[in-house]
C-alpha cells in the first residue's frame, strides 16, 4: 500500500524533473534552480497545492535527497553605507531524484553498496526495499527505524538536526547487515538519537531501545 503522500511528493518532484529537462539557464525564468515562491505558485497552478503541502512534503524529498536546497550569501549596501546580509534560496533535482523518475535503465545510475554481493548466499539475510540489508531476525528493527527515520524527515527539525539523526539511524541499519553487530556503535549512535531532539519522537518503552539491548554482540 502507498504511502498517503506519495501522490503529491510524486508531483514536486516531477515537476523539478520537468523543470530541468526543459531549462536553458540554471536559475532566471526557465533555470533548474527556482525559488520556493515559484515553486508554490505553478504547483498550486498546476496540481492545486497548498502550501503547507509543498512545505511539507518538499522537505521530505530534500531529507532524502531526491531535492537539493541552494543558498546564495551576498552582501549589499543601504542607502546609509552599511553592509547588510542578503541570503537567496534555490531548489532544485537532485541526480538521485532524476534516477527515481527514470527508473534503472541508466548505466550512470550509483549503484547500491550490495549491489555486487550475492545476498542469497549470506545466511538468514534479506534486503528491504530501500536497498539496505538486514539480517532476519532485526527486520523488525530495521522497520522500527524506518519508521522513526520517517518521522524524522517529516517533523518540523532544522535540515541540520534531521541530518545528524538520520545519519544515526543509517548507523545501526548498517550494522543490522552484521551476523555479529557491534554492540557499542549501537548504543553509541542511539544514546545519540534519544540526546537529541528526535527523543522527541521516540516513545516511552519504544521496541528500538529494547531490541537493541538484546542484540548479541
Amino acid at each position: 500500500m502507498s504511502h498517503p503522500n506519495d501522490e503529491v511528493r510524486q508531483q514536486i518532484l516531477q515537476y523539478f524533473y520537468d523543470r530541468n529537462e526543459n531549462a536553458t539557464s540554471e536559475r532566471r525564468k526557465r533555470g533548474s534552480q527556482i525559488k520556493i515562491s515559484d515553486i508554490k505558485k505553478e504547483l498550486k497552478t498546476k496540481h492545486g497545492l497548498t502550501q503547507s503541502q509543498v512545505m511539507s512534503q518538499l522537505n521530505y524529498l530534500i531529507s532524502s535527497e531526491w531535492v537539493k536546497k541552494l543558498t546564495e550569501e551576498r552582501t549589499y549596501t543601504t542607502p546609509r553605507g552599511t553592509q547588510q546580509p542578503s541570503i537567496k534560496e534555490w531548489y532544485t533535482i537532485t541526480s538521485k531524484g532524476i534516477d527515481k523518475i527514470e527508473g534503472s535503465s541508466s548505466e550512470f545510475m550509483r549503484e547500491s553498496p550490495y549491489s555486487h554481493v550475492n545476498i542469497t548466499a549470506l545466511n538468514s539475510a534479506v534486503q528491504l526495499g530501500n536497498g539496505n540489508v538486514v539480517r532476519e531476525s532485526f527486520v523488525g528493527l530495521a522497520n522500527e527505524l524506518a519508521e522513526l527515520q520517517q518521522a524524522i524527515v517529516e517533523s518540523d527539525f532544522t535540515e541540520e538536526e534531521k541530518v545528524s539523526s538520520i545519519a544515526d539511524i543509517e548507523t545501526i541499519t548498517d550494522q543490522l547487515a552484521k551476523s555479529a553487530p557491534n554492540k557499542s556503535i549501537l548504543r553509541s549512535a542511539w544514546e545519540a538519537i534519544t540526546s537529541s531532539k528526535a527523543a522527541s519522537l521516540v516513545q516511552t518503552g519504544n521496541a528500538i531501545a529494547k531490541t537493541i539491548e538484546e542484540v548479541d554482540a
